[in-house]
């Protein structure tokens, strides 16, 4: 029997494209990494930036210029999509090395998230679809970290900050790692 689904499994190989997918979903397909660090004792603070324009975000977060000018005054989780073949722990770990200038840190995860969404921006598109994998990690309150990569980082009280604040739907992020954010 053969069956009709089509599997999340992306494969050119004859033997299986009766039911992989053999091309790009339509709507697009990302993987992403999300670095949520919060001080020791303040869970519901976590690490955020706006983005410094001036940064290669094409390089150490797969953002265009476009993207980074329509996102770069709002909040934003450090975070980036995979490089083809990366591990989410080696994403997670760039993104510290790369965005943060961190050293390595003990990150507990990942929890991985899946949504399948209409880009807010692109309304007549197809659904995009998202695979994210979310790190946590605590830091001592007075070793906020600063990097070039950003024109701001601050813990941020999540709870108390409006959804309208945050850049490229981080909000759905945050409420998929559970935090509640107010109406």
């Amino acid at each position: 029997m053969t069956t009709s689904r089509r599997f999340c499994r992306f494969s050119r190989s004859p033997a299986t494209a009766s039911f992989s997918v053999t091309e790009i979903p339509e709507g697009g397909f990302c993987m992403s990494a999300f670095v949520l660090l919060s001080p020791a004792g303040r869970p519901t603070s976590v690490l955020l930036g706006h983005m410094n324009p001036a940064a290669p975000w094409d390089h150490i977060g797969a953002l265009d210029a476009e993207r980074v000018a329509v996102h770069g005054k709002r909040w934003m989780i450090p975070s980036s999509h995979m490089i083809y073949g990366e591990s989410p722990g080696e994403a997670a770990a760039r993104i510290l090395r790369e965005q943060l200038e961190l050293s390595p840190l003990r990150l507990e995860g990942p929890q991985v998230i899946s949504e399948v969404y209409t880009p807010a921006r692109f309304p007549d598109h197809p659904r995009h679809w998202d695979l994210e994998f979310l790190f946590r990690g605590e830091v001592p309150e007075d070793t906020a970290p600063r990097s070039a990569a950003w024109t701001e980082l601050r813990f941020v009280d999540v709870p108390r900050t409006p959804p309208s604040d945050f850049a490229r739907s981080h909000e759905d992020v945050l409420r998929s790692a559970g935090f509640t954010l107010p109406e």
